[in-house]
Protein backbone atom coordinates (compact mmCIF):
# COMPACT_ATOMS: atom_id res chain seq x y z
CA UNK A 1 0.00 0.00 0.00
CA UNK A 2 2.99 2.71 0.80
CA UNK A 3 3.80 2.70 -3.35
CA UNK A 4 0.36 3.27 -4.17
CA UNK A 5 0.22 6.10 -1.03
CA UNK A 6 2.98 7.71 -2.65
CA UNK A 7 1.58 7.52 -5.96
CA UNK A 8 -2.05 8.63 -4.45
CA UNK A 9 0.11 11.60 -2.44
CA UNK A 10 2.07 12.46 -5.53
CA UNK A 11 -1.20 13.19 -7.58
CA UNK A 12 -3.45 14.98 -4.86
CA UNK A 13 0.20 17.27 -4.07
CA UNK A 14 0.26 18.03 -8.15
CA UNK A 15 -4.03 19.22 -7.72
CA UNK A 16 -3.36 21.33 -4.75
CA UNK A 17 -0.48 22.87 -6.30
CA UNK A 18 -2.09 23.71 -9.09
CA UNK A 19 -5.06 25.03 -7.31
CA UNK A 20 -2.67 26.55 -4.98
CA UNK A 21 -3.82 24.63 -1.76
CA UNK A 22 -1.92 23.28 1.07
CA UNK A 23 -2.67 19.07 2.30
CA UNK A 24 -1.59 16.39 4.28
CA UNK A 25 -2.12 12.71 4.76
CA UNK A 26 -3.91 12.16 8.40
CA UNK A 27 -6.06 9.13 9.83
CA UNK A 28 -4.78 5.59 9.12
CA UNK A 29 -1.69 5.98 6.14
CA UNK A 30 -0.54 8.89 8.65
CA UNK A 31 -0.37 6.56 11.66
CA UNK A 32 0.98 3.54 9.53
CA UNK A 33 3.99 6.48 8.49
CA UNK A 34 4.13 6.66 12.28
CA UNK A 35 5.01 3.48 12.76
CA UNK A 36 1.91 1.83 13.86
CA UNK A 37 1.02 -1.24 12.40
CA UNK A 38 -2.85 -1.25 10.78
CA UNK A 39 -4.61 -2.15 7.55
CA UNK A 40 -6.82 0.44 5.50
CA UNK A 41 -8.08 0.27 2.10
CA UNK A 42 -8.33 4.05 2.01
CA UNK A 43 -6.24 7.59 2.05
CA UNK A 44 -7.56 10.69 3.77
CA UNK A 45 -5.85 13.89 3.44
CA UNK A 46 -7.04 17.66 4.88
CA UNK A 47 -7.17 20.40 2.24
CA UNK A 48 -6.90 23.94 3.38
CA UNK A 49 -8.27 25.36 -0.07
CA UNK A 50 -6.88 28.71 0.48
CA UNK A 51 -8.15 31.57 -2.05
CA UNK A 52 -8.89 28.30 -4.31
CA UNK A 53 -12.51 26.95 -5.19
CA UNK A 54 -13.59 23.58 -4.36
CA UNK A 55 -14.76 23.59 -8.43
CA UNK A 56 -10.84 24.54 -8.99
CA UNK A 57 -9.56 21.81 -6.87
CA UNK A 58 -12.09 18.93 -8.33
CA UNK A 59 -11.01 19.77 -11.60
CA UNK A 60 -7.42 19.55 -10.71
CA UNK A 61 -7.51 16.12 -9.23
CA UNK A 62 -9.57 15.24 -11.97
CA UNK A 63 -6.61 16.45 -14.10
CA UNK A 64 -4.26 14.09 -12.18
CA UNK A 65 -6.77 11.06 -12.16
CA UNK A 66 -9.02 11.34 -8.90
CA UNK A 67 -12.24 11.79 -9.14
CA UNK A 68 -15.70 12.04 -7.38
CA UNK A 69 -17.60 8.74 -6.31
CA UNK A 70 -20.80 10.26 -5.76
CA UNK A 71 -23.22 11.89 -8.25
CA UNK A 72 -24.46 15.10 -6.55
CA UNK A 73 -21.09 15.84 -5.21
CA UNK A 74 -21.99 19.30 -4.94
CA UNK A 75 -24.94 18.92 -2.34
CA UNK A 76 -22.52 16.37 -0.83
CA UNK A 77 -19.76 18.28 -0.61
CA UNK A 78 -21.77 21.33 0.81
CA UNK A 79 -23.34 19.17 3.99
CA UNK A 80 -20.02 17.07 4.72
CA UNK A 81 -16.91 19.59 3.89
CA UNK A 82 -15.96 15.79 2.41
CA UNK A 83 -14.94 14.94 -1.55
CA UNK A 84 -14.95 11.67 -1.83
CA UNK A 85 -12.85 10.49 -4.07
CA UNK A 86 -11.47 7.23 -6.48
CA UNK A 87 -8.25 7.19 -7.64
CA UNK A 88 -8.19 5.68 -11.28
CA UNK A 89 -4.87 4.00 -11.73
CA UNK A 90 -4.97 2.15 -8.34
CA UNK A 91 -8.76 2.03 -7.73
CA UNK A 92 -7.92 3.27 -3.97
CA UNK A 93 -10.60 5.11 -1.89
CA UNK A 94 -9.63 8.73 -1.55
CA UNK A 95 -11.56 11.42 1.05
CA UNK A 96 -10.55 15.14 0.47
CA UNK A 97 -11.53 16.81 3.89
CA UNK A 98 -12.24 20.24 3.24
CA UNK A 99 -10.29 22.16 6.52
CA UNK A 100 -12.03 25.11 8.47
CA UNK A 101 -9.91 27.45 9.97
CA UNK A 102 -9.19 27.82 13.74
CA UNK A 103 -7.90 24.23 14.76
CA UNK A 104 -6.13 23.31 11.16
CA UNK A 105 -4.09 26.09 11.10
CA UNK A 106 -2.27 25.04 13.91
CA UNK A 107 -1.43 21.32 12.28
CA UNK A 108 -0.39 22.97 9.31
CA UNK A 109 2.10 24.74 11.12
CA UNK A 110 3.40 21.67 12.67
CA UNK A 111 3.76 19.78 9.33
CA UNK A 112 6.36 17.35 8.40
CA UNK A 113 7.66 15.75 5.98
CA UNK A 114 8.89 11.52 5.79
CA UNK A 115 9.59 9.73 2.07
CA UNK A 116 8.19 6.79 1.23
CA UNK A 117 10.88 5.96 -1.69
CA UNK A 118 11.54 9.45 -3.12
CA UNK A 119 7.74 11.08 -2.26
CA UNK A 120 7.80 13.41 0.56
CA UNK A 121 4.67 12.89 2.12
CA UNK A 122 3.01 15.72 4.63
CA UNK A 123 1.50 14.38 7.98
CA UNK A 124 0.97 16.01 11.19
CA UNK A 125 3.08 15.97 14.11
CA UNK A 126 2.74 12.77 16.38
CA UNK A 127 1.28 15.11 19.16
CA UNK A 128 -1.34 16.69 16.51
CA UNK A 129 -2.10 13.19 15.37
CA UNK A 130 -3.19 11.97 18.55
CA UNK A 131 -4.89 14.80 19.25
CA UNK A 132 -7.06 14.08 15.68
CA UNK A 133 -7.35 10.61 17.00
CA UNK A 134 -8.69 11.38 20.50
CA UNK A 135 -11.00 13.96 18.96
CA UNK A 136 -12.75 11.41 16.87
CA UNK A 137 -13.17 9.45 19.31
CA UNK A 138 -13.78 5.79 17.76
CA UNK A 139 -12.75 2.88 19.31
CA UNK A 140 -10.38 1.92 16.18
CA UNK A 141 -9.13 5.72 17.12
CA UNK A 142 -8.32 4.94 20.48
CA UNK A 143 -6.47 1.89 19.50
CA UNK A 144 -4.61 3.91 16.89
CA UNK A 145 -3.69 6.68 19.77
CA UNK A 146 -2.41 3.36 22.18
CA UNK A 147 0.04 2.30 18.91
CA UNK A 148 0.51 5.73 18.28
CA UNK A 149 2.26 6.20 21.83
CA UNK A 150 3.45 2.76 21.84
CA UNK A 151 5.64 3.28 18.90
CA UNK A 152 7.12 7.01 19.85
CA UNK A 153 7.94 6.80 23.69
CA UNK A 154 9.38 10.42 22.88
CA UNK A 155 6.18 11.74 22.14
CA UNK A 156 5.13 15.48 24.14
CA UNK A 157 1.95 14.04 26.25
CA UNK A 158 2.04 17.86 28.05
CA UNK A 159 1.46 19.27 24.79
CA UNK A 160 -1.33 16.62 23.90
CA UNK A 161 -3.19 17.34 26.81
CA UNK A 162 -2.78 21.34 26.70
CA UNK A 163 -3.87 20.62 22.97
CA UNK A 164 -7.25 18.46 24.02
CA UNK A 165 -7.82 21.30 27.31
CA UNK A 166 -8.36 23.82 24.65
CA UNK A 167 -10.77 21.69 22.28
CA UNK A 168 -12.63 20.96 25.62
CA UNK A 169 -13.44 24.24 26.28
CA UNK A 170 -13.82 25.26 22.77
CA UNK A 171 -16.05 22.13 22.25
CA UNK A 172 -17.74 22.66 25.78
CA UNK A 173 -16.80 19.18 27.02
CA UNK A 174 -15.06 17.11 29.41
CA UNK A 175 -14.00 13.99 28.17
CA UNK A 176 -11.30 14.81 26.03
CA UNK A 177 -8.16 14.52 28.40
CA UNK A 178 -9.67 11.52 30.57
CA UNK A 179 -9.78 9.51 27.01
CA UNK A 180 -5.88 10.32 26.39
CA UNK A 181 -5.01 9.54 29.49
CA UNK A 182 -6.65 6.42 29.19
CA UNK A 183 -5.23 5.76 25.98
CA UNK A 184 -1.98 6.63 27.91
CA UNK A 185 -2.10 4.47 30.46
CA UNK A 186 -3.08 1.77 27.88
CA UNK A 187 0.61 2.48 26.27
CA UNK A 188 2.71 2.55 29.33
CA UNK A 189 1.40 -1.01 30.44
CA UNK A 190 2.00 -2.35 26.76
CA UNK A 191 5.43 -1.14 26.81
CA UNK A 192 5.78 -2.25 29.85
CA UNK A 193 5.37 -6.04 28.64
CA UNK A 194 7.58 -5.27 25.34
CA UNK A 195 10.23 -4.83 27.90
Amino acid sequence: MLDELAEIARAVGSACDAAGARWFVFGAQAAILRGVVRRTEDVDFTVDLGDATTRELIDALAREGLHLRVVDAEEFIAATRVLPLRHRASAVPVDVVLAGSGLEDGFFERLETVLVGATPIQIPSLEDLVVMKTLAGRPLDDEDVVALLVANPAHDAEAIRRMLEELQRALDTNDLVPRFDASAARARRAARRRR
